[in-house]
C-alpha cells in the first residue's frame, strides 16, 4: 500500500516514508504510530488507541508518547503549533487530518505466478556528464524500453492509477526498462544541462548500463522526440519504434503567437504556485493531460507532480519541450515505427501525430478515439492500444 499526502509518500511494504525523492530516516516505532494515524484519519485516535496497537498494551510513560508524536511530526514537516497534517484533539486524541490517496499495487489482468515477477529493480548509473540517472528492470521476455517524458517516478508510477495498468500490461509480457530522466524521480535534480541532447545522453547512458544490444524503443508524449532521436543515431540498435501522443515540434516551434504567450505565461505561474499545495497551479496540467481522469487519478497527477520535481526543474524541462524541432530527422529513421495519438488530445494536438507518421517512410499510423493525453485503463481506446502494440512487435 502506498499513502500519499503533500510530497511525501508513506509506502507500508517497504517500510518507507519518502519526502520527494529522499528517504526520511524513521525508529520502526514511529514509522508504526504513523502508520497508525494515516490508515485512521477518519476518526479521533485516542491514547489507549495508540498503546494497545503500537505498544501491543505495554505501559508507555507520557513522556515517551509525547517524544514518539515529535518525532512523527517532525518526519511530515509539521509541528504542534502548525498541526497542518496531525492535530490535537484536547482530552481526547489526534487524528491525521492531511488529504491522503491511496493505490494498492496491482498487476492488471497477470496471474498470480507472474504477479510475483514482477517486482522492479531500481539501479543508478551516470550519463557522459556526471548525472546520476535512475533505472528500473522488471519482467521476463524480450526487451522493451521507454524512454523518459514529462515527469516521472519510477516508485510512484508503478503504484499510480495513471501509469500502473501501463507498466504492469507491459512487464508481463516483456523485460521492461525505464528510467527517470534527469531533474526528476529518483535521478538527479541537480542538472546543468537540461536539453532533448541530453536526455538522449540519459537514454544511451541506461541503455548501455543494462548491457542491450538489440530492442524496441517506447516513447510516449515527448519521450517520442528522445526515442526518434536516439533511433536515427543508433539505427543498429532499435528494432522497432512505438510513438503515442508524441510531436516533432515543440510549442514554440509550431505554435501561434498566442499559443507561443500562454505557454510562456504557463512557466511562470509554474515558477510561483507549483510547490504549493493547493493544487491550482498544477492543475492546469492535469485537465491537459486526461481531462477524463477520475476525481482519484486526478488527485495522483496533482499529487505526483510536485513529489517528481522542483518549480524550477518543472519550469526547465518546459522550456527544454517548447523548444524541441527534430522534424528534419524523420525522413533519417530507417526503424519500422507505430504511431498512435488520440483524436481529442487535450495537450499535443491530434495533427502533431499525423504529421510525426508522414514525415517517417512506411510508418503505420492508428487513430485511437479519446481526448486523453495519456491513455486510461477505463478507455475503450486501451484495448486497441495493447493489441496494436502486441501486433507490432510480434510482427
Amino acid at each position: 500500500m502506498m499513502l500519499l499526502f503533500g510530497d511525501h509518500a508513506l509506502d507500508t511494504d517497504r517500510c518507507e516514508l519518502r519526502r520527494g525523492s529522499e528517504l526520511v530516516a524513521l525508529e520502526p516505532q514511529v514509522f508504526d504510530l504513523l502508520v497508525y494515524l494515516v490508515q485512521n484519519r477518519d476518526r479521533v485516535v485516542t491514547k489507549d488507541d495508540l498503546i494497545a496497537t503500537v505498544w501491543k498494551g505495554r505501559i508507555v510513560s507520557d513522556s515517551t508518547l509525547t517524544s514518539r508524536i515529535n518525532a512523527v511530526r517532525k518526519a511530515v514537516a509539521d509541528s504542534g503549533d502548525e498541526q497542518r497534517l496531525i492535530r490535537t484533539i484536547p482530552r481526547k486524541g489526534l487524528r491525521f487530518v492531511g488529504q491522503v490517496n491511496e493505490s494498492v499495487q496491482r498487476g492488471g489482468d497477470v496471474t498470480a505466478g507472474s504477479a510475483a515477477r514482477l517486482q522492479q529493480r531500481i539501479r543508478f548509473c551516470t550519463a557522459s556528464d556526471g548525472v546520476r540517472i535512475a533505472y528500473a528492470d522488471v519482467g521476463q521476455g524480450p526487451p522493451l524500453v521507454k524512454t523518459a517524458n514529462w515527469l516521472n517516478h519510477l516508485e510512484y508510477d508503478w503504484q499510480s492509477p495513471i501509469w500502473s495498468h501501463l507498466l504492469h500490461a507491459f512487464a508481463a509480457k516483456h523485460r521492461l526498462i525505464r528510467y527517470d530522466a534527469r531533474g526528476n524521480g529518483l535521478s538527479d535534480w541537480e542538472a546543468e544541462d537540461i536539453s532533448l541532447e541530453a536526455f538522449m545522453r540519459d537514454l544511451e547512458s541506461v541503455v548501455d548500463a543494462v548491457g542491450l544490444d538489440r530492442f524496441p524503443l517506447l516513447g510516449v508524449s515527448g519521450g517520442c522526440a528522445v526515442a526518434i532521436s536516439y533511433a536515427v543515431r543508433h539505427p543498429e540498435r532499435v528494432t522497432h519504434l512505438v510513438l503515442y501522443g508524441g510531436f516533432a515540434r515543440g510549442v514554440r516551434k509550431r505554435g501561434s503567437r498566442e499559443q507561443i504567450e500562454q505557454s510562456d505565461a504557463l512557466r511562470t505561474l509554474v515558477l510561483q504556485g507549483w510547490g504549493q499545495e493547493n493544487p491550482a497551479f498544477r492543475q492546469i496540467f492535469t485537465s491537459q493531460f486526461m481531462p477524463g481522469g477520475t476525481s482519484e487519478q486526478t488527485q495522483w497527477f496533482n499529487d505526483l507532480q510536485r513529489i517528481t520535481t522542483s518549480p524550477e526543474n518543472a519550469v526547465r524541462r518546459l522550456r527544454a519541450t517548447a523548444e524541441i524541432d527534430i522534424e528534419q530527422l524523420l525522413p533519417q529513421v530507417r526503424t519500422p515505427t507505430l504511431v498512435m495519438h488520440c483524436r481529442g488530445d487535450a495537450r499535443v494536438p491530434f495533427e502533431e501525430g499525423r504529421r510525426l507518421a508522414a514525415g517517417i517512410k512506411d510508418a503505420r499510423f492508428v487513430a485511437l478515439e479519446g481526448r486523453n493525453h495519456l491513455i486510461l485503463e477505463s478507455e475503450p481506446a486501451w484495448a486497441r492500444f495493447l493489441d496494436e502494440i502486441d501486433g507490432f512487435l510480434a510482427g
